[in-house]
């Protein structure tokens, strides 16, 4: 089914690439609009992407070629999916930031369609800092950010940066636009973050979790649809729009938290990284240095998943996560059968790009009923939405909750 794509140009030498994407978009049926900076009118000419689109390119945020409308706010209300290909260091800055100094970025802001940004540049400047906080803010936020490829750059440089190949983008984009309200009048609860065993009123016991994969699964899941509850342990990550937030700190408060969740809940995941133990007595002051080295006594604290899994209803799907530093998959699939779970993600937090704080997973999914599902390295945006797809899957083979109250 034909589609309306907004194709965002930035200007970066892999600019001549996305003439590629353009065609191959066209060919497919697809209306085709192409916005296009300054900066890239000095790679490829407006004119061949008006050939390749058969419609007007626009480049001036003054430029309306049509009375009857204002261009970058008709265009972008008729929009199914915005690409933007290449997305240059300076045009990810303002889409992360909300500037609209250009036509790109102004229509950016009023599109309210999926968001694909694909990045590419020289490969110290897609590791700055400044351009990885900036990746990471616009992935909080729902937007799809593809990995660049890695090999020889234009400028001399081997490494990660290039474009993806115009058939990898165009794929995305078709998996945008196949995306589905599939979790639609479903109750979704996920928990995130770590959980905080307080020694003193100053020291506490926790762990490296900050929250991004859980936050990543609640956008995901409010984006097809769902009703979300969110609870969430101690994070600097900002509440998901349009989602319920429970923030809790200790694990006690967040077992008790699912549990006033779980009666209308249809799909637990627990992304949540719950401290393991917690003291058997918390000090009424702080501990003095003066005072010696204090002795600890420790004791576990509730297990979560384990807990609420003994009340699980036919109808619910339970989904836990498996942080491990060896024999992972065996590992997972342990805590799936003693859980009493659906799915558990399993990850190995050694491996470069898959531990507690970055912004990409690489995961394997563990299923009780089917096969595993393994994962490449890719943005927790997109390993949230790869789990969902199996959520989906499993909840398919249950019974409907109308059904299991009749």
């Amino acid at each position: 089914m034909a589609k309306t794509i907004l194709l965002g140009v930035s200007g970066g030498i892999a600019a001549y690439k996305a003439a590629s994407i353009c065609s191959t978009l066209v060919k497919q049926g697809h209306d085709v609009h192409v916005v296009m900076t300054e900066h890239a009118t000095r790679f490829v000419g407006p004119l061949t992407f008006q050939a390749l689109s058969r419609n007007p390119v626009l480049t001036d945020t003054f430029e309306e070629p049509n009375p009857h409308e204002i261009a970058h706010i008709a265009i972008a209300d008729r929009a199914d999916v915005f690409v933007v290909a290449p997305a240059t260091a300076n045009t990810i800055a303002k889409l992360a930031h909300g500037l609209a100094d250009d036509m790109l970025s102004t229509m950016a802001l009023a599109a309210r369609c999926p968001v694909l940004v694909v990045p590419a540049m020289n490969v110290n400047m897609f590791a700055h800092p400044a351009v990885v906080d900036n990746v990471a803010l616009l992935r909080r936020r729902g937007v799809y950010v593809m990995e660049p490829g890695t090999g020889l750059l234009a400028c001399g440089w081997t490494g990660k940066g290039r474009l993806p190949e115009p058939e990898d983008v165009v794929a995305a984009i078709e998996r945008l636009l196949e995306a589905r309200q599939d979790l639609g009048g479903l109750r979704v609860v996920v928990t995130a973050g770590p959980t905080v065993e307080d020694l003193d009123p100053v020291r506490y016991l926790s762990n490296g979790s900050t929250g991004k994969m859980g936050y990543a699964i609640a956008e995901a899941a409010r984006q097809r649809g769902a009703s979300v509850c969110l609870i969430s342990g101690p994070t600097a990550l900002p509440p998901v729009a349009g989602a319920e937030f429970i923030r809790i700190r200790s694990t006690e408060d967040l077992l008790a938290a699912v549990q006033e969740q779980m009666p209308t809940a249809d799909v637990l995941i627990g992304a949540a990284a719950p401290a393991d133990f917690r003291p058997t007595e918390r000090l009424a002051h702080k501990w003095k240095k003066s005072n010696g080295i204090p002795t600890l006594t420790l004791e576990p604290t509730p297990d979560v998943l384990a807990t609420v899994a003994r009340d699980k209803r036919p109808h619910q799907v339970f989904v836990g996560f498996a942080a491990e530093t060896q024999d992972a998959v065996e590992q997972g699939r342990k805590k799936l059968e003693q859980k009493n779970l659906d799915l558990v993600v399993v990850n190995d937090v050694t491996e470069a790009g898959a531990g507690f704080g970055v912004d990409t997973n690489r995961v394997t999914l563990v299923r009780r009923n089917g096969a595993d599902v393994v994962l490449p390295l890719m943005s927790k945006f997109e390993v949230a939405n790869a789990l969902l797809d199996q959520v989906v899957d499993v909840l398919h083979r249950k019974p409907a909750a109308a059904q299991e109250r009749d």
